[in-house]
């Protein structure tokens, strides 16, 4: 009886993991990235350990919690669509309630960890959980939820200025602006594969709005992203090896609207799956001038 209980806790646990996409590190990665970009340089390099750690975890426990309510809002969309149909949620093997649970349970753990911090990333931490709250439901209310998703990512750059130097200047808040444009952009490659199935279902997304301009307004935030992240650069008086990694990510977003140009659903998932590489180039040449000055 024990052994066919354990058994069940395992495959329940599997369920949560698979419900917390454990299995799918990318978007850990990519909220990662900024969040590594804004303490490497709020720290000069030298970050906090302690801070890191908690916000390495506090990534973890966010896009766990971010996936699981995403899947809760989607329980009656799922099931339509190709990509997603055997989602716990959708194929019935996770209750909502008990994803309602584990999202609370995310956020309460991500919440203990925020305490260790100063008062000031304490409550820019409500921010945070609201943007990530409310982010899975505006697919229903307005054709740029990725706007939405890039500013819940974001808010991870302010929170780690405030931890790491007790405010939050305006090189954060244009670090801030970078990061929602970066997220906009790969987010809606992300949402140019489902596409059709959002087309049927009355789901709104960039993707949709763009239309047939797609790739040339992607193009176009990608461009901005890089410039806001040159002034980012010039703020922070970086230097050659910034600027190097800063390169090295333009190659990467020309590369992305390669992949793009047919617009067909897997050339569009490996462009938004290459989006991690352009993060690590940026924060590689971060490291890499830090280290050399």
């Amino acid at each position: 009886m024990s052994t066919l209980r354990l058994g069940r806790t395992q495959d329940k646990l599997r369920l949560y993991a698979l419900l917390m996409r454990l299995d799918r590190p990318i978007g850990i990665l990519l909220l990662l990235w900024p969040t590594l970009w804004a303490l490497w340089i709020a720290g000069a390099g030298q970050p906090n350990w302690g801070v890191l750690a908690v916000f390495v975890l506090g990534v973890v426990l966010m896009r766990s919690a971010g996936c699981v309510i995403n899947d809760y809002a989607d329980r009656r969309i799922d099931p339509h669509v190709a990509r997603t149909h055997n989602r716990p949620i959708a194929a019935g093997r996770v209750a909502p309630r008990e994803a309602l649970g584990l999202f609370a349970v995310l956020c309460l753990t991500a919440f203990a960890l925020v305490l260790t911090m100063n008062s000031l990333t304490i409550w820019l931490s409500f921010g945070g959980v609201a943007l990530a709250a409310v982010y899975p439901f505006m697919k229903r209310y307005t054709y740029l939820p990725q706007v939405v998703l890039g500013m819940a990512f974001g808010w991870a750059v302010p929170m780690a200025y405030a931890a790491q130097t007790g405010a939050v200047p305006p090189l954060a808040w244009l670090l801030f602006i970078a990061t929602v444009l970066w997220a906009t952009a790969y987010d809606t490659m992300y949402a140019m594969v489902d596409r059709n199935d959002d087309l049927k279902i009355g789901v709104k997304s960039t993707a949709i709005l763009f239309g047939d301009a797609d790739r040339l307004i992607i193009a176009g935030i990608q461009a901005l992203f890089i410039l806001v992240m040159v002034l980012v650069g010039q703020r922070a008086e970086l230097g050659g090896g910034y600027y190097v990694g800063l390169v090295v990510a333009t190659g990467l977003a020309v590369y992305q609207q390669w992949l793009i140009r047919r617009r067909d659903g897997a050339g569009c998932f490996k462009a938004f799956l290459n989006n991690n590489w352009l993060g690590a180039a940026i924060f590689a040449g971060l490291v890499a001038q830090y280290w050399t000055a």
